[in-house]
Formats: C-alpha cells, sequence, structure tokens
C-alpha cells in the first residue's frame, strides 16, 4: 500500500506539469496587456515598456514557461502578483482556509442530506416517497447555484436582515447562505446517485438469499445493502469534494469571501496571470490529493481492492 501511495504521488507530477503549461499558454495567447490594466490607459509608451520589462512579460514565450515551471517544481514559487507583488503561493495558502471550510461544510450537508434521501427513496421505490424526494431531487441539481445566492441574498439579507450577505465579519454567520446555496445542487445530485447505487444492491442475489434466511429489512439494509453501495456513494461524495473546491468560485465572488474563487476572480480581472496560474495549478493539486484518498477509503472499505494494491505493491 505504501508503494502505492508513493507511486501516485509521483504520477501527479506530470499532471500538474500538464497543467500548468495548459493554463500558462492560454493565458499568454489570450489578447490583452498586464501593464496597461496596472498603470491604466493614460500610460505613456515608455513607462508600459518598462512596466513589461519589469513583470518580465516581454521575454519570448518558451522563456517565460520554462522559468516559471523552474520556480513552480524546483524552487516552490508560483511567482509574484503583477498587481500586489507579494507571493501568489503565500496569497493562496492565506486564503486555503476559508475555501477547504466552505468545501467541508458543503461536503457535509450533502453527505447529512443527500445520503439518506437517496437511501429513503431507494427503499420506497415507485412509491409516493420516492416520487417526492426525486421531485426534489431534481429541482435542486436543476437550480443555479449562483442564482440561488442572489435570491438568498434578497430575501434573508436585504428583506428579512437576518444574515450577512458578504464578508466574514459575522463569524459563523457569514457561512450559512453561501454554503447553503452551493449545496443544494450537490444534495440533489448526491441523492439521485445514492437511490441508483441502492436499488442496484437491492436487486442482488445475496439481498434475496439474507431476506429468504428471515433477516429484517433494517438488518440487510444495513449489513449488506449499505456496505455494498457505499463505494459508489464515496466516490460521488469524493468527486463533488473535489469540484467544490474548484466550484467556490462562483459562491465566493457572490458572496465576496476572501477564499481562493475570489483571488482567482481578481486574477483574472487584473489579467495577473500569476495569480491564476497558481490558483488552478494548486486546486489541480488538490483534486488529486482528494482522488488518493478515495482509493484509500475504498481499500478500506472493501479488502479486495486493498489486496489487490498489496499485490500490486509485490509485483513492482
Amino acid at each position: 500500500m505504501g508503494r502505492y501511495i508513493i507511486k501516485r504521488i509521483l504520477l501527479m507530477v506530470p499532471v500538474l506539469l500538464g497543467v500548468a503549461v495548459l493554463v500558462f499558454t492560454v493565458l499568454y495567447l489570450t489578447p490583452g496587456d498586464a501593464a496597461t490594466v496596472i498603470l491604466g490607459t493614460s500610460a505613456s509608451e515608455a513607462d508600459l515598456i518598462a512596466k513589461r520589462h519589469e513583470l518580465g512579460i516581454d521575454r519570448p514565450y518558451l522563456e517565460q514557461l520554462l522559468n516559471y515551471l523552474n520556480g513552480l517544481f524546483f524552487h516552490g514559487s508560483m511567482g509574484n502578483s503583477y498587481s500586489t507583488g507579494a507571493p501568489v503561493a503565500r496569497e493562496i495558502m492565506a486564503r486555503f482556509p476559508r475555501t477547504l471550510l466552505l468545501a467541508v461544510i458543503i461536503m457535509g450537508l450533502r453527505a447529512l442530506m443527500g445520503i439518506p434521501l437517496g437511501v429513503i427513496s431507494a427503499t420506497h421505490q415507485d412509491k409516493f416517497v420516492d416520487r417526492f424526494c426525486m421531485v426534489l431531487a431534481l429541482l435542486g441539481a436543476s437550480i443555479p447555484g449562483f442564482w440561488l445566492a442572489i435570491m438568498m441574498i434578497l430575501v434573508f439579507s436585504l428583506k428579512l436582515h437576518w444574515l450577512p450577505s458578504f464578508g466574514i465579519k459575522n463569524g459563523v454567520l457569514s457561512y450559512i447562505l453561501p454554503c447553503i446555496s452551493a449545496s443544494i445542487s450537490s444534495i440533489g445530485q448526491q441523492a439521485r446517485q445514492t437511490r441508483s447505487a441502492v436499488l442496484e444492491c437491492i436487486r442482488s442475489d445475496y439481498v434475496s438469499t439474507a431476506r429468504a434466511k428471515g433477516l429484517s429489512e433494517k438488518k440487510i439494509l444495513y449489513r449488506h445493502i449499505l456496505p455494498n453501495a457505499m463505494i459508489p456513494i464515496i466516490t460521488v461524495l469524493g468527486t463533488g469534494f473535489g469540484f467544490s473546491l474548484a466550484g467556490t468560485l462562483i459562491i465566493e465572488t457572490v458572496f465576496s469571501m476572501p477564499g481562493i474563487g475570489l483571488y482567482m476572480t481578481t486574477g483574472i480581472s487584473n489579467r495577473d496571470f500569476p495569480v491564476v496560474t497558481g490558483c488552478v495549478v494548486f486546486v489541480c493539486f488538490c483534486m488529486g490529493i482528494v482522488m488518493l484518498l478515495m482509493d484509500l477509503i475504498y481499500a478500506f472499505l472493501d479488502p479486495r481492492i486493498k489486496a489487490q494494491y498489496s499485490r500490486r505493491g509485490a509485483k513492482n
């Protein structure tokens, strides 16, 4: 298992390399001039040339790319922000705890509400409860998160004055609207996927055998159905957590929460390429870690997967 973990971590290097090259290339080919954004349209040509030289964006593409990759992989540097001059890596790590907290709360709401909703729907297949739960799940999955966030701001902040509409100055209260608006869609998706996984297990032969032995439906559910349905459920939950880290861009922008999402949005607006590239690479790294943790959870839940990893490690 240890060799497998090391192998997976090493495989993340070419993935991060490809993402860094792709994002850097796309931003390099994007029309516009960072020096003009920083100095303004009234700046003289001499000032613009001096600023481009200071930022290093007047150099050839290949030289800029190699310098960035060298700093990223050999020195752990993501460069400095064009706008503030602060190290991008330091700014990302300062904002990451807020983004992580937001993603963890969203994942918690997704698991606590989406999984029971899907299980209840599957165990009452084709009944009123099933149809009602799936209608709720479909509505939740269909509502755009940014639209729901704006509507909740209008109702709970501007009309009722119950909750703050932006920032994090109000502590726990500041996370209520962002977390609810961002989790509604994921709860609906989790409920639908959980229902499918549980239904597949309900139709299995071992469930019919358990019923023939006289086991109660409650014991069959907790001892046979849910343990075997957990792998696809964990898969959806883990990928949803990874997408929550990346998807906080919209929520943080709407609610002005100082996380990675807002930092990257500001970087896009200011044509701050080191900020944008650094945020994308960091989110990609986080996704790789989440995928690795999911594989380890698979091995914990299913001994057959753990034995398969052990055999691979012995061969290597």
